[in-house]
């Protein structure tokens, strides 16, 4: 638990991501899983509650429309000693059919030609669980952006005007979500997961859709979409599936994220990740934040990058050492990914 951090500072909130992998072979499972308080459900829930965020934004959680699955996880959080009292889970594009032959392969309708790929609607979404009010009525949701309209779009080899119409950039969801902070300053969440660059029948457009997908980012923050930049106060929060120098994505397009003047990167480490180095990478081993059993080995691919004007107070990867009982419990989660967390100064 030391390696968390958390003093309970009046003056500081702590932003929390991880890739939590509750997502299933069907709709209802992963509630099932969350109501039948099965261990890696339990397990979560106590990470979470040891982490004890002021906001919690999770990827891999399966959505359904009603809201049950988040809602269940909530509750179960809240037994471990965490209470939330603000949930948001937008419908993903992961799962939802595009009636179209995406990946070019002469079918249509399987996984890799929905908006996002996925075996079910819903499948592998993104969620938040704040402390704090979120201001839904100031959404932007982005998960519909088409992927042509990204400026200097890598886009694919067969990609026509018809398939470009109808093509979505975001494999899961981009969005913005403003949330109300203690004394009532607004602080702008940019959230969102990119899917791997490598899978499927058609490894180039996943490869090439993996890069824009965090080059969005770079685009709006330079405002070059037709939507305004975020306000000045914002914590850009996710997932990009990119190393910024291993692993077989572009690793271009996560450097240049990193580097843009409107953002600082507190660089989360973990003694974990350090005593897991991999000699064959590029990137150093205590910022990684996944421990793939892979080729491709340990990477950095989950991020919490503050506007450049905030302070940020402290910052981790929970990724303790092996003799850690705490390593124990994130191993019974069942996911390889780690949470990230940053603090940031409130005034």
């Amino acid at each position: 638990m030391a390696q968390t951090g958390r003093t309970g500072q009046a003056d500081a909130i702590r932003i929390a991501f991880w890739r939590v992998d509750l997502h299933t072979r069907g709709p209802g499972e992963a509630l099932a899983q969350i109501r039948d308080r099965r261990p890696n459900a339990a397990a979560l829930a106590q990470v979470i509650a040891t982490l004890s965020p002021d906001i919690m934004v999770l990827s891999g959680v399966d959505y359904d429309m009603q809201g049950h699955t988040l809602s269940a996880l909530r509750d179960l959080v809240a037994e471990a000693g965490v209470t939330f009292p603000h949930l948001f889970a937008p419908q993903p594009n992961a799962g939802f059919d595009s009636g179209l032959d995406l990946n070019r392969d002469g079918r249509a309708h399987g996984p890799d030609d929905a908006h996002g790929h996925g075996d079910y609607a819903g499948e592998r979404a993104l969620a938040v669980m704040s402390r704090h009010k979120l201001n839904l009525p100031k959404l932007r949701d982005f998960t519909g952006f088409l992927w042509r309209d990204l400026p200097d779009a890598l886009l694919y080899g067969g990609m026509g005007p018809a398939l470009a119409g109808h093509h979505r950039l975001s494999s899961v969801a981009h969005f913005e979500l403003p949330v109300t902070l203690p004394g009532g300053r607004e602080l702008a969440l940019l959230i969102y997961q990119a899917g791997p660059p490598v899978f499927g029948d058609h490894p180039d457009r996943n490869r090439n859709r993996n890069h824009d997908e965090t080059a969005f980012w770079t685009r709006l923050l330079e405002g070059a979409l037709p939507v305004p930049p975020p306000p000045a106060s914002f914590v850009l929060i996710g997932g990009s599936n990119l190393d910024p120098f291993d692993g077989d994505g572009r690793n271009s397009a996560m450097r240049d994220l990193l580097a843009h003047p409107a953002l600082q990167d507190p660089r989360p480490a973990s003694p974990g990740g350090a005593a897991h180095a991999d000699p064959n990478h590029n990137g150093p081993p205590h910022l990684d934040t996944v421990a793939w059993d892979t080729e491709q080995g340990n990477l950095r691919v989950s991020y919490i990058l503050p506007s450049a004007k905030l302070t940020v107070t402290g910052a981790g990867v929970l990724w303790p050492l092996a003799d850690d009982p705490l390593d124990a419990v994130l191993a019974e989660t069942g996911t390889l990914h780690k949470p990230v967390w940053v603090d940031i100064a409130v005034n």
